[in-house]
C-alpha cells in the first residue's frame, strides 16, 4: 500500500514538474511551430520533430525510474529520478540553443562588415547577401547558401530573406535580417551607412550582454547547485537499505513530493531573478 501511495505522490510530482519545466508540443491554431518546435529551431535541429524529443524524454525518464526502483525498491524515489532523467534532453536542445545563439552573435558583426564592404564595391544588396555563402563567418555559411539558392531560383529577394530567417531561427539574425530589408528599401548612398550604423550597434550590443552574462552566471550555477545537490545526496542514499526504507511510507512520499515541488519553485524563481531579458525573434512568422 505504501509503495502505491508513493508511486501516486511521485507521479503526482512529475505533472507538477512538467507543467513547469516542459514547453508545451502543440502548434497554435494559427499554424506556428509550437515552443518544442521553436526550441528545436533555434537549437539547429529543425530535423527533429517534437514528438522524437517527447519520445525520448519519456524514455529516458522511465528507464532511469526502472533503474532507481531496481536499486532501491522505493517507488516514490523511482518517480524523482525518472523525473529528472526525462528533463534532462530537454535541458540539452536548451543548452544548445544558448550556446549557438552566443556563437551567431559573436559573428554577425562580422557578416555585417563583410556586407558593408561588398555594397561599397559596387555589389547589388541580394548578391551582396547571397556571397556571405562563400566569404561569411563559417557557421552562418549553410544558411546563406540556400539563401543565395533560393534567391536564384525566385528571384524575390523579401521572400527569400523570409525563409533566411527561418533556417537562422535566432534573434540577432532576425535584426539584421530586417535591417537588410529597410536597407534594400532606402537603397542609395544611404544602404553602406546603415550596414556601418547595424554592425557598430551590434558590437555594443554583444559587449554589453556579454558583461552583464558574466556577472549573473554565478546565480545560474548556484540554483543549479542548489537543487542538484539534495537529489544527488539522495540517489547516493538509495543504496542505504536502512535509509532509503524511510521513503517507503505515505510520509516520506509527501516529504519527497514536497522537496520536489520546493526546489522546482525555488529554481524557477531563482533562475528568474537571475537571468538577463531574453531577445525576442523579431516578425518570425515567415514560410518554411
Amino acid at each position: 500500500m505504501g509503495a502505491l501511495v508513493g508511486l501516486g505522490f511521485g507521479l503526482g510530482a512529475l505533472l507538477i514538474f512538467s507543467a513547469f519545466a516542459w514547453p508545451s508540443v502543440q502548434r497554435t491554431s494559427a499554424g506556428r511551430p509550437g515552443r518544442w518546435a521553436r526550441l528545436l529551431e533555434e537549437a539547429g535541429m529543425s530535423t527533429v520533430s517534437p514528438r522524437s524529443l517527447a519520445l525520448l524524454s519519456l524514455v529516458a525518464g522511465l528507464g532511469a525510474a526502472l533503474v532507481a526502483l531496481v536499486v532501491s525498491r522505493t517507488a516514490p524515489i523511482a518517480m524523482v529520478v525518472g523525473a529528472l532523467a526525462a528533463y534532462l534532453p530537454v535541458a540539452v536542445v536548451s543548452g544548445r540553443v544558448r550556446r549557438r545563439r552566443r556563437e551567431f552573435a559573436e559573428v554577425w558583426p562580422e557578416a555585417v562588415d563583410d556586407l558593408a564592404s561588398a555594397v561599397r564595391a559596387g555589389m547589388s544588396l541580394p548578391d551582396a547577401v547571397a556571397a556571405l555563402a562563400d566569404r561569411g563567418p563559417e557557421s552562418l555559411q549553410p544558411a546563406f547558401a540556400a539563401f543565395a539558392l533560393d534567391y536564384q531560383l525566385s528571384g524575390r529577394f523579401g521572400e527569400s530573406l523570409d525563409r533566411l530567417k527561418v533556417r537562422l531561427a535566432d534573434p540577432v539574425g532576425d535584426r539584421v535580417i530586417e535591417g537588410l530589408r529597410v536597407a534594400r528599401d532606402v537603397g542609395g548612398g544611404e544602404l553602406g551607412r546603415l550596414l556601418r550604423n547595424l554592425s557598430g550597434y551590434l558590437r555594443e550590443d554583444l559587449r554589453t550582454r556579454s558583461e552583464l552574462e558574466a556577472r549573473q552566471s554565478w546565480a545560474v550555477n548556484g540554483a543549479r547547485l542548489a537543487v542538484a545537490a539534495p537529489w544527488l545526496t539522495l540517489l547516493l542514499m538509495s543504496f542505504q537499505t536502512d535509509v532509503v526504507t524511510r521513503y517507503r511510507s505515505a510520509t516520506g512520499a509527501l516529504i519527497l513530493a514536497g522537496g520536489a515541488i520546493a526546489c522546482v519553485v525555488a529554481y524557477r524563481v531563482m533562475m528568474r531573478i537571475g537571468r538577463l531579458p531574453a531577445e525576442r525573434r523579431v516578425l518570425h512568422g515567415g514560410p518554411a
